[in-house]
C-alpha cells in the first residue's frame, strides 16, 4: 500500500554534509508520522529522527541532536534527513519508515519500510 523509495545515501569523509531524501507513494502521505532509523553491521535497528504528519514536532535521538535535521515536504509526498558534521560513527545503512497512526522512536511501531541507503563516512 505504501512505497518508501530512500536516496541521497554515498562515500564523504569527516565532517561533510548529506541530504536523504525518501519518497512515498500513497494518497494519504501527509497523514503519516515518519521516521529515520540506521543499522550498522552487527547492530540492532537504531532511532535517529522523526517527525509528525504535518511536520509540527521533531524528535533526535541524542547522538544527532544538532547535526542532524528532519523535514518534510507533504505536497512532494517527501520526507528529508540533512546531516551535517558528519562522523565516522554515523556510517550505517539508513531506512525511512511510515507511521500510519502516530510518530514513534521505536522500530516495531512503524508500517512500512523503504530498502534503505548506504552512508559510509571515512575518518
Amino acid at each position: 500500500q505504501v512505497q518508501l523509495v530512500e536516496s541521497g545515501g554515498g562515500l564523504v569523509q569527516a565532517g561533510d554534509s548529506l541530504r536523504l531524501a525518501c519518497a512515498a507513494s500513497g494518497r494519504t502521505f501527509s497523514s503519516y508520522g515518519m521516521g529515520w532509523f540506521r543499522q550498522a553491521p552487527g547492530r540492532e535497528r537504531e532511532f535517529v529522527a522523526c517527525i509528525s504528519a504535518i511536520g509540527g514536532s521533531t524528535y533526535y535521538a541524542e547522538s544527532v541532536k544538532g547535526r542532524f535535521t528532519i523535514a518534510r515536504d507533504n505536497a512532494k509526498n517527501t520526507v528529508y534527513l540533512q546531516m551535517n558534521s558528519l562522523k565516522p560513527e554515523d556510517t550505517a545503512v539508513y531506512y525511512c519508515g511510515a507511521d500510519l497512526y502516530s510518530y514513534s522512536t521505536v522500530a516495531r511501531e512503524y508500517d512500512y519500510w523503504g530498502q534503505g541507503t548506504q552512508v559510509t563516512v571515512s575518518s
